[in-house]
């Protein structure tokens, strides 16, 4: 009973980033005018512009709740195949 309990929430905040991403990708790919979506959501990690994302389907909205220095920590833990270091 006197343990301390570690509590974290990282896994919950990981799984919605990667579910607004997905969300988001899926808006540029239906919206249908041209678009890269991965060109497109690249510009806007790298800019910060929003008009890079579409306003379909709320896209632009979502992704601006998304921070993009812990987005790109993940990307970069997921594409070397890291585990979370907490």
């Amino acid at each position: 009973m006197n343990d301390t309990l570690e509590f974290t929430m990282h896994k919950e905040k990981d799984d919605e980033m990667k579910s607004t991403l997905e969300t988001v990708y899926r808006a540029l790919v239906d919206v249908k005018k041209g678009y890269n979506p991965i060109n497109q959501i690249v510009g806007y990690i790298l800019s910060e512009d929003p008009t890079y994302i579409t306003t379909y389907n709320n896209a632009r909205s979502l992704i601006r709740r998304i921070d993009r220095d812990e987005l790109l920590q993940e990307l970069v833990k997921s594409y070397l195949g890291l585990e979370d270091d907490k």
